[in-house]
């Protein structure tokens, strides 16, 4: 019998699923450009993908809202959840393998109710009494080490605040389901610390671990319902809710659909679990990286194999805020840049280890000096009819007919798709749009420094074959450019690759080659606009 081929599992990459409370912001906006732009590019790499998305729609915070604005939490959430999902598409996250989860689907409460069974018959979930400092806004409970007396602002009164967030916080005792953290703690540590590279960037890595250090309380996993009733009813016991968490994480396995042993689902497809990375903003990184971990082992499922925690958007150097009036509106910038110019920008500027300081006027900058002052004015001039009369893209130069100035420029090809890999492979994509950006200046100087329009009315042939090089390595560096870029900007690179003629199969990342042989006489095609117009 001949052998079945085996087939890949899908590079699986997650956002966080965006709780439903207030309107999308530049943060949410940039987790989901993050996640998208690594799905692109592992399809370069002829990998097929899934990328999940969604919204978080239960917990006290969503019932209390609906509340204030005398609505029904489901109309809310609908609200809400139908804006980002529009955040998501105008920002060209489009594709069959693109999925939008919301926690008030029927597949996602089957998915967290299975789990739910799962980590009660192996015993890792008990019912008792809890009480401690409770955060409405957190929706968490805290040590009595973790929060602080302090003065309210606004009334002068003393409160008691959770000093990681700053939020409000009030004592309860309550009775209900706990689920068996501390059991996990030293697997949880071994786990990280065979694994170094898999909380990303390191900085978050050693607050996990530093974290790690102590004992982990038990988790309460359930709020009663007499407090909580927007939420997913515990399995058997009406008079629960399940934790909000715990019901928010489980929307990792329902989004691939054939985790059929949660949900029945399974068919022919092979399962893209486990996640290769969840994207995750660096204020949640606890929940990620230590409860949810846990809740996996306790399912004997397996773990995600990287989880990269990003930094956070400000404005002025400090958090966003509407109350400050320095909130950034992501379908303002969308509309106004577009989705290309804006995806670029996040991926350029947005931070990783470090929060990134928003303003327009960087948008702006990145905009006029990269995008059109760089690459779309080499295209405009290296495609223009008066150096390219016949359309036709120039063969390589032979090696005796190079100069210093092409050799340098070659060289920097060569280099270019290795630099940038390194890079992106470990998600930093504004170096590696950095490195892009210095090939196309160089290119630039390199094209104004050759001179090539005073060489087209030449009737000598040495002078023809000049310009045909100095053509050929400003349109491969523009060709090698696109390609790299396409993550970034899916819509404005497959112009630009269209224009190069470029076929639609030599676009992967095995493409991006210095070209040594008669590409097959490709054309070029007249652009009818600026491929990035004036603003």
């Amino acid at each position: 019998m001949p052998a079945v081929p085996v087939r890949r599992k899908p590079f699986y990459v997650t956002t966080p699923i965006f709780y439903v409370n207030a309107d999308p912001h530049i943060g949410h906006l940039y987790s989901v450009v993050m996640a998208d732009t690594i799905r692109r590019y592992q399809q370069l790499h002829d990998r097929s993908t899934l990328l999940a998305t969604g919204t978080d729609e239960h917990g006290l915070k969503i019932q209390q809202a609906a509340q204030q604005l005398q609505l029904d939490p489901q109309t809310l959430c609908d609200r809400v959840s139908a804006r980002f999902k529009d955040l998501t598409t105008t920002a060209g996250v489009l594709g069959d393998d693109v999925v939008f989860t919301r926690t008030t689907d029927d597949l996602h409460v089957c998915t967290v109710k299975k789990l739910w069974r799962r980590l009660m018959e192996s015993g890792h979930i008990y019912k008792g009494v809890h009480e401690g400092w409770y955060s409405v806004s957190d929706e968490a409970f805290y040590l009595p080490a973790q929060v602080k007396q302090t003065q309210d602002p606004a009334t002068g009164e003393t409160i008691t605040v959770a000093i990681e967030s700053g939020q409000r916080v009030e004592w309860i005792t309550e009775e209900n389901y706990k689920f068996r953290l501390s059991a996990f703690r030293e697997p949880l540590r071994r786990w990280l610390q065979d694994n170094p590279q898999l909380i990303l960037p390191e900085t978050r890595y050693n607050e996990v671990m530093a974290y790690l250090s102590q004992e982990l309380p038990d988790l309460s996993v359930s709020r009663p319902r007499t407090r909580l009733t927007w939420g997913i009813p515990v399995p058997d016991d009406d008079d629960h809710v399940i934790y909000v968490w715990l019901d928010a994480l489980a929307n990792y396995l329902t989004a691939t659909r054939t985790y059929g042993s949660l949900h029945g689902d399974m068919d022919a497809v092979p399962s893209a679990w486990p996640a290769d990375v969840h994207i995750v903003g660096k204020d949640i990184i606890k929940f990620h990286a230590v409860y949810w971990p846990a809740f996996l082992m306790a399912a004997n499922l397996p773990l995600p194999r990287r989880i990269l925690a990003h930094a956070h958007w400000t404005m002025g150097r400090q958090k966003m805020s509407k109350s400050r009036g320095n909130v950034a509106d992501p379908f303002a910038l969308l509309d106004k840049y577009g989705s290309d110019a804006t995806r670029y920008f996040l991926m350029r500027d947005g931070g990783l280890a470090d929060d990134s300081d928003y303003s327009e006027e960087l948008v702006r900058k990145r905009y006029k000096k990269e995008l059109l002052g760089q690459l779309g004015n080499l295209l405009a001039r290296t495609i223009s009819p008066t150096l390219l009369p016949q359309g036709y893209i120039p063969s390589p130069p032979h090696a005796t007919q190079l100069q210093t100035d092409d050799r340098e420029i070659r060289s920097g090809l060569l280099e270019l798709p290795h630099m940038v890999a390194a890079h992106f492979d470990q998600y930093e994509f504004g170096k590696g749009i950095a490195c892009i950006e210095q090939t196309i200046t160089q290119a630039n100087k390199y094209f104004t420094d050759q001179t090539p329009w005073t060489l087209t009315a030449s009737d000598n042939p040495s002078d023809h074959q000049r310009l045909a090089t100095i053509l050929f390595h400003t349109l491969e560096t523009l060709r090698m450019a696109g390609i790299q870029l396409q993550p970034v900007m899916p819509n404005k690179m497959n112009t630009l690759l269209n224009i190069l003629g470029v076929p639609s199969d030599q676009r992967r990342w095995s493409d991006v080659t210095l070209t040594e042989e008669e590409a097959g006489r490709r054309s070029v095609l007249p652009a009818d606009k600026p491929l990035f117009p004036k603003l």
